[in-house]
């Protein structure tokens, strides 16, 4: 997929002033990461889950080719086909081929992140072929003509009135003209249009969750069913995938499950987990004719070779974006392309090229939640760390940037001379600000104090003193 803009200084600039986008995102903060705090509170055992799926995926990371391979061997023994596809055009036009070969005129796609990477939409519509999303959050991105904002979310950013105005314009040619407004309303009424949609597809694609080395099987989770009807109404099936997400057997997938719906939207287990496996047999009393897999490389190989090899860990929760302040600030949009937030900030330089998307490592405060909160312990800010540092070794910042980076390292290799211009700098911030208690403008801080005010300091104590006196047993007096 080609990336709308990733100039993410100002695609976060323009965000921060979008008052509806500051609405829509409320509801992540109040509702993803309250919720999965609640469930991983129920498993007293979840540490240990983590520690021992971090364990397995480094296992088969090591020994991917065996699993891969062993899983192919399976789903054709199941009587389904296995691709490969090494680049995200090499997908998209597997994909088209295999359309043409089922004479489609219609596709249902279920929600799949790899099918974003390729633009698997676009190559259908190039090739006279219509693809409907089912997933209803992709639905409506694709009435907006907007890629999605979030990975299990994806119109996490629409307000509910947005939605509304949406349907009311798409939905009027099948009869639909009331403007509703209630939640499940836009349910019903988004069902009622994909239903059809359902029954006339000739193809069906889906991503997964998980493959099965051992049984050639794939898990597939959702919350509306949408990817069960997408897998089972259309004569043939199509499973496009990352090489990633292969694992030994059904015990190592049920292991990881148990990390899926807690971390990503705080529920103990989705509504509809299903196991799926190559076409209809005789005897089935629905399913697929034709049965396919690609398999996705798109840079992973690189990923598994390199530096950033523990991120092939991930499960795709969105449990770091959920939590992530920046990402909280700006939506998903700002990141310019697939994967927002740090996961984002992570794989898209990985497979875009970093001189393609150097701000993205530097979108991060490297605060470190979204490493506490990765089910799969997933060092990110490790990971962040050196993409900058590639992006200053090859020099891909700004000259200002790179300036002002030099000057810092200048004074921080000073320890005495660091924490005194600190304390200065603290204590005049404090008194400058005790009156007004924020900075509207602030000299060198204008890319902050364009959208919001700057807090000033709540007394003249720098962090490190603090830390400090918190190390000494005291509690670290903020006057």
């Amino acid at each position: 997929m080609k990336p709308q803009s990733l100039a993410f200084s100002s695609n976060a600039s323009s965000a921060l002033l979008d008052d509806d986008l500051k609405a829509a995102l409320g509801h992540v903060k109040t509702g993803f990461i309250g919720k999965r705090l609640d469930a991983i509170s129920l498993v007293p055992e979840w540490e240990r889950i983590r520690q021992d799926a971090a364990t397995l995926k480094n296992h088969v990371l090591d020994n991917l080719d065996h699993y891969l391979v062993a899983y192919e061997a399976s789903v054709q023994r199941n009587g389904g086909q296995v691709h490969w596809a090494s680049s995200s055009e090499e997908l998209a036009a597997k994909v088209v081929d295999i359309c043409r070969e089922a004479g489609a005129k219609m596709v249902t796609k279920g929600k799949s992140m790899v099918g974003e990477e390729a633009d698997v939409n676009g190559a259908l519509e190039a090739a006279g072929i219509e693809p409907i999303e089912t997933d209803l959050g992709e639905y409506i991105i694709q009435l907006a003509k907007e890629p999605p904002s979030h990975i299990i979310a994806p119109a996490v950013h629409k307000t509910k009135e947005q939605v509304a105005d949406l349907f009311h314009e798409h939905h009027a040619q099948y009869g639909l003209t009331e403007r509703l407004i209630d939640r499940t309303a836009l349910v019903n009424e988004a069902r009622t249009v994909l239903r059809e949609k359902f029954r006339a597809a000739d193809v069906g694609i889906t991503g997964a969750n998980f493959l099965i080395a051992e049984t050639g099987q794939h898990v597939l989770v959702t919350n509306e069913g949408n990817g069960d009807l997408t897998s089972n109404l259309p004569r043939v099936q199509i499973v496009v995938v990352g090489i990633e997400k292969v694992v030994p057997t059904l015990e190592d997938a049920s292991a990881m499950l148990r990390l899926l719906a807690r971390s990503a939207t705080g529920q103990h287990f989705s509504n509809y987990t299903s196991l799926m496996s190559g076409p209809r047999r005789d005897g089935d009393t629905d399913g697929p004719e034709a049965f396919h897999v690609v398999l996705v490389d798109n840079h992973r190989t690189d990923m598994l070779a390199g530096d950033l090899k523990e991120m092939l860990r991930c499960i795709r929760c969105g449990a770091c974006m959920n939590h992530c302040p920046v990402y909280g600030a700006v939506g998903g949009h700002a990141y310019g392309w697939v994967y927002p937030g740090p996961m984002g900030s992570v794989v898209t330089p990985a497979m875009i090229g970093v001189e393609n998307a150097k701000e993205l490592p530097h979108a991060c405060t490297l605060n470190g939640r979204c490493a506490e909160v990765c089910p799969m312990s997933i060092p990110l800010p490790k990971l962040l760390r050196r993409h900058r540092q590639t992006t200053f070794e090859e020099g891909l910042q700004s000259s200002g940037a790179r300036y002002g980076l030099g000057l810092w390292a200048s004074v921080a290799k000073r320890p005495r001379l660091y924490r005194l211009l600190t304390r200065i700098g603290v204590a005049s911030l404090s008194r400058l600000g005790r009156r007004r208690g924020a900075f509207s403008r602030l000299p060198l801080a204008g890319a902050w104090t364009r959208a919001r005010d700057l807090p000033a300091p709540q007394g003249q104590s720098t962090f490190m003193a603090l830390y400090a006196k918190q190390r000494q047993g005291g509690q670290g007096s903020s006057t």
